[in-house]
């Protein structure tokens, strides 16, 4: 009878065995026990974290349709969403001082509440009869998610910066990366799969829905419980106490690039949400795609992820972040026009690979970049400046684009959609990759 607890055990240690080898080969130098096993909790919960949210985001909007919902409801369910992130950013940064430890803000906030808000999902078809109450409901506990998860966003990505040492996080970042897109190739076209499954043998249209989202909340607790296991670090380069504005104010005068950074975000997330909730709706909408096969579309990207992160995150530590964002920023707005042709819903496929590609460049380069140029010490202040760039632009672009879809059809909002992109990345060249290479310059003649 203990003899399969004792086997789960001793293959659970063969695993952080090999995945410790796996980390220690990043660096040439080797890393002390305690960075090596704080990297690894870190990366085990972005891991099982990702395989809860894959289990969540593509299908929550189809669950909403399922319930009846309309093009503005769609956008609406974005646009509350990225509201109450942006309420919740500010705030979360300032929490730090108060609570001590940035761990247990992202314990309590993303790793709890976000978590629990999924049971009422999974509950609700049999406590909410009324449609429109459904999709109010859906919306609401949506915004909570959000809320709950970038409170602590500033906390998150603080620790980050000191679990991980910089001279492997392009490497690190790769790696994390490689796996979370192995996973979530194979997690959201099975969550598609097993929510039609579900529906169409028990004869009944949310029950699958029901089943993921269960999934997700259990999934994502042995998340939490990962996170709970890193021993957090003295923060590096930031003060205990929350930075006064003036001191705020003068931080980030001295850092020009970051302002700069600041303003192309808000530019290019701007465009590329006015057509980000539509996506999958004008696939099981107008192209006529079952919920299986939006999964096997949405899994190209992974695919195509898993297959060039590596190289990437190796590109970004031999050329810099500035030079891997240029490459991949201006490709990006072709991909919604791309959109515009498509008469079946397999073609996006084609779509999707090589947007996988320059988007894994785009998203590892603009993290990267974030923990560089953010002032250390002021860093959770500037992240919550930046999340709130990024969650205020997804307040505003799922609303214009509702309304373009509603009065102009999908392909209205997928062409405004590429010229906010097109800006948002020339933005980007002119204001953080060509005073990054002066600066770089400068450094090296110095």
């Amino acid at each position: 009878m203990t003899s399969a607890p004792f086997a789960s055990r001793i293959g659970a240690r063969l695993a952080l065995a090999s995945l410790d080898r796996s980390l220690a080969r990043l660096s040439s130098a080797p890393f002390e026990q305690i960075t090596l096993e704080r990297m690894r909790w870190f990366w085990l919960d972005s891991l099982f974290a990702n395989i809860s949210v894959a289990f969540f985001t593509t299908y929550l909007p189809l669950f909403a349709l399922t319930y009846g919902a309309t093009n503005a409801q769609v956008g609406q369910l974005t646009a509350v969403s990225s509201l109450l992130a942006a309420l919740a950013l500010f705030p979360g940064a300032r929490a730090i001082p108060l609570f001590g430890r940035r761990k247990l803000i992202v314990l309590l906030f993303g790793g709890g509440l976000a978590r629990l808000a999924f049971l009422p999902l999974v509950f609700l078809p049999w406590l909410v009869q009324a449609p429109a109450q459904a999709i109010l409901a859906i919306i609401a506990l949506n915004g909570l998610i959000s809320f709950a998860n970038n409170f602590c966003a500033p906390a998150w990505t603080a620790l980050a910066a000191d679990i991980v040492p910089d001279h492997v996080r392009g490497r690190f970042f790769a790696h994390r990366g490689q796996a979370i897109n192995l996973v979530t190739l194979t997690v959201v076209p099975f969550a598609g799969w097993l929510i039609r499954t579900t529906n169409d043998l028990a004869g009944q249209p949310f029950l699958g829905y029901q089943l993921a989202f269960g999934l997700a909340f259990v999934i994502g607790a042995v998340a939490t419980w990962c996170y709970a296991r890193i021993d957090e670090p003295v923060a590096v380069g930031q003060a205990v106490a929350a930075p006064s504005p003036a001191e705020l104010r003068a931080a980030l005068r001295r850092s020009p690039i970051f302002i700069g950074f600041l303003a192309a975000t808000l530019i290019f997330q701007l465009g590329f949400q006015i057509s980000l909730p539509f996506f999958n709706v004008y696939l099981a909408g107008p192209l006529g795609a079952s919920t299986t096969m939006v999964g096997i579309v949405n899994a190209a990207m992974p695919f195509a992820a898993l297959i060039s992160q590596r190289w990437l995150g190796q590109l970004i530590d031999r050329r810099g972040n500035a030079w891997v964002l240029a490459m991949c920023v201006l490709p990006i707005p072709l991909f919604p026009l791309m959109w515009m042709l498509v008469t079946q819903p397999w073609q996006v496929i084609l779509i999707n690979l090589p947007a996988g590609v320059f988007w894994t460049g785009f998203n590892l380069a603009v993290f990267n970049l974030l923990l560089e140029l953010a002032p250390a010490e002021a860093r959770a202040d500037a992240t919550a400046f930046y999340q709130f760039m990024v969650v205020g632009a997804a307040v505003l672009g799922p609303l214009l684009g509702g309304a373009l879809a509603d009065h102009y059809g999908y392909p209205a909002a997928f062409g405004v959609s590429a010229a906010g992109r097109l800006l948002g990345g020339l933005a980007f060249l002119w204001w953080v990759v060509r005073p990054q290479r002066g600066w770089h310059a400068h450094r090296r003649a110095s």
